[in-house]
């Protein structure tokens, strides 16, 4: 988990929706809902961020135990035990079968990605038919060199800078993968658990990108008339959507559940609640990049579990009608 920055002026202030209420989240509510059920982060470190964060929301009730068969923190889990509840993260920075690799040509001799866009990442994909619960997301990773593969054949890349490779941007496999995830899940014979698509959180760099010595020093939110979505944040948004009601409708004829936990509009406002060069331990003596990606805690991530908890709440008022119609039905027919 990462230290707050010392100038914590961004923890006094709370999101809130217009026209619309939204409660201060309630850890105790929360595992009473989850009790006996099971519930994965699939994604990359931002998704594991957002566990870490609900992890220590709900501290002020019970602390988890590791119950992990690997020693991979990439695979963690953890358990509630006075409520039978298990959380998991599953590592998955593409969410579809990648690898990195050395090339002798490109703009780095160790920095290229291989993404297979139609082959499944079987380390989440064969693990998550028990989950009752996925929080599923991915987006950062998008941004760096990558060499596309679809049906064992390279279809071109993103900034890879190798002869006779088209370079077709990030945006073709990030819709790739969404697409290949989202058939995956709907593949699954035994899969029944509900599958939250949590959209792209903005990272917040300014003068420069992570690798040019870009940073994000505000102190203060962004009112809502200061900012907007755009370029290259607002394309890979809109994908997300897109891809995410597609798998939505296959994934109903199936009997299977999709819901958006829409978390981009919030933390787009957000740029005070990065870690900046804050993001080690006190004692650590090491140089890092400014990290204007992850999520200090506590800080506006706390968010996405007032959103999750009040998803969860109409999630059981939704199944409580389902099971009312039900009976009315099954009356009405004797």
């Amino acid at each position: 988990m990462k230290y707050g920055r010392p100038d914590a002026e961004f923890m006094k202030w709370k999101w809130k929706p217009d026209e619309c209420e939204l409660p201060v989240f309630n850890p105790a509510q929360f595992l009473e809902l989850v009790r006996g059920k099971s519930m994965a982060f699939v994604g990359d470190s931002v998704g594991r961020n957002q566990m870490q964060s609900l992890i220590c929301l709900l501290s002020r009730v019970e602390y988890p135990i590791v119950v992990s068969s690997t020693e991979d923190q990439r695979f963690i889990r953890w358990k509630y035990t006075s409520y039978n509840f298990t959380l998991a993260a599953f590592w998955t920075p593409y969410l579809i079968k990648s690898k990195q690799v050395t090339y002798t040509e490109g703009p780095t001799k160790n920095g290229l990605f291989e993404l297979y866009l139609d082959e499944f990442d079987e380390a989440w994909t064969t693990q998550i038919d028990e989950f009752d619960y996925i929080i599923l997301s991915a987006g950062h990773w998008f941004f760096r060199s990558m060499v596309y593969y679809e049906n064992q054949t390279i279809s071109g890349c993103n900034y890879c800078l190798i002869d006779n490779v088209t370079d077709i941007g990030k945006q073709y496999a990030y819709r790739k993968a969404f697409r290949t995830a989202f058939k995956a899940i709907n593949s699954l014979e035994n899969f029944k658990g509900i599958t939250y698509v949590r959209t792209f959180a903005p990272s917040h760099f300014e003068n420069g990108m992570w690798n040019e010595g870009g940073n994000c020093l505000r102190t203060k939110p962004y009112r809502s008339n200061e900012t907007r979505l755009e370029g290259i944040d607002l394309e890979l948004y809109k994908i997300q959507i897109e891809e995410y009601r597609k798998g939505e409708r296959q994934g109903r004829k199936k009997g299977l559940k999709y819901r958006l936990l829409d978390t981009t509009q919030a933390m787009l406002l957000r740029p005070d609640g990065h870690p900046s060069r804050y993001g080690h331990w006190p004692n650590e003596n090491v140089t890092l990049y400014n990290d204007c990606v992850h999520w200090c805690l506590p800080g506006p991530i706390d968010t996405w579990s007032d959103f999750l908890l009040e998803m969860l709440k109409m999630e059981g008022m939704r199944s409580a009608e389902e099971k009312k119609l039900r009976i009315t039905n099954d009356t009405t027919l004797n």
